[in-house]
């Protein structure tokens, strides 16, 4: 029988801290302080400007909230 794995489509926590400390310093700050203003996972802040840069009309998440509960 064939495992089914699993797909995700979002950054992990890790993999965004390993490209947070490849930044320079000025982008990296600019980031968690982002993060901290919208009170997002520095991961999604990071996908939302990549999101950005490669489509200026890219869907932002101003409303949501991941991984928090109402």
């Amino acid at each position: 029988m064939m495992q089914e794995t699993k797909e995700y489509e979002q950054l992990s926590p890790k993999a965004g801290q390993i490209i947070l400390e490849q930044l320079p310093d000025r982008i990296r700050n600019a980031i968690v302080a982002r993060a901290v203003e919208i009170d997002y996972p520095v991961e999604a802040v990071i996908e939302m400007a990549i999101a950005g840069y490669l489509d200026p009309h890219a869907i932002g998440f101003v409303d949501c909230k991941p991984d928090r509960k109402a």
